[in-house]
């Protein structure tokens, strides 16, 4: 009898030990995956554009610093970098503050058409954003705002789905008795949002703040169409320029992609370590 327990132990941690196997194998194979177009950019950067147009090339190259020096002949490639960098920023310290505090109104404060307004943002939410492109044009023309800034960053202050994040998180996570103590001893409206209701929600700010960033990092649409001079391009934009100024450097090219993805692997790690 005791032989017989012992057997069918024995079985059951072997087929955990598989499972576990699986599991690991399984994990693998996706991170494998997801990491391969990566592996293939920084390789095909190290080659010259014949070797990645006729063959498979699986090893670095020697051609890196030729392909570099093709891509800033004829952009400047750290200004984009700059400017994207810039513009990411700002747009995200931008969303994130407005959002959180039309959030927080929506979650605590009670007032008439809460309801039908917060209906507004969720079907909003829900349009594509390029129905609006000819007309949001066509407004920034008339205001004499092409080739600016400002319309790239104005937007960011209502931005729908950042409110409809927080609003959530706050419902759930911010009591509302800690607002009613502040109100009793004596803090008022903006010292409670930026002493209480900011660090509280901070978790939700990270997260948020990472999806930002990385959307207005790789944001190519709008800048293409408000953006005319180089001076003022973002990085997309200006890697998109070389094939047309160097007639097909891909080698030039994916050192131009590689450049902006550098920015992503180091925020996307460290602000989910915040988080």
């Amino acid at each position: 009898m005791e032989s017989t327990v012992r057997k069918v132990t024995a079985r059951e941690i072997w087929k955990r030990h598989i499972l576990h196997a699986l599991i690991y194998i399984f994990c693998f194979t996706i991170a494998l995956t997801a990491f391969y177009p990566f592996y293939t950019m920084i390789i095909a950067s190290t080659h010259d554009s014949y070797a990645i147009v006729t063959q498979l090339n699986l090893l670095p190259g020697t051609h890196f610093m030729d392909n570099y020096e093709r891509l800033t002949q004829n952009i400047n490639i750290w200004q984009g970098f700059f400017n994207s960098l810039m513009l990411a920023t700002a747009s995200v310290v931008i969303k994130l503050y407005f959002s959180a505090m039309g959030a927080y109104a929506f979650s605590k404060f009670q007032f008439k058409g809460r309801n039908f307004l917060f209906g507004v943002i969720m079907v909003m939410m829900m349009m594509p954003g390029q129905l609006g492109v000819i007309g949001f044009y066509q407004e920034i023309s008339k205001m004499r705002l092409l080739d600016s800034y400002i319309p790239l960053l104005v937007p960011a202050v209502a931005d729908c789905f950042c409110i409809f994040f927080f609003k959530q998180f706050m419902d759930g996570g911010l009591p509302t008795e800690i607002i009613e103590a502040a109100y009793v001893d004596g803090c008022r409206e903006i010292s409670i949002f930026h002493r209480m209701v900011l660090p509280i929600v901070s978790p939700a700010l990270v997260a948020q703040g990472v999806l930002s960033f990385i959307g207005s990092w790789n944001s190519y649409m709008m800048p293409l169409i408000l953006l005319r001079s180089k001076e003022k391009m973002t990085l997309p934009l200006l890697v998109a320029t070389v094939q047309d100024a160097m007639r097909a450097e891909y080698g030039a090219q994916y050192v131009g992609m590689l450049i902006s993805v550098i920015p992503l692997v180091i925020v996307y790690p460290a602000l989910s370590v915040l988080r």
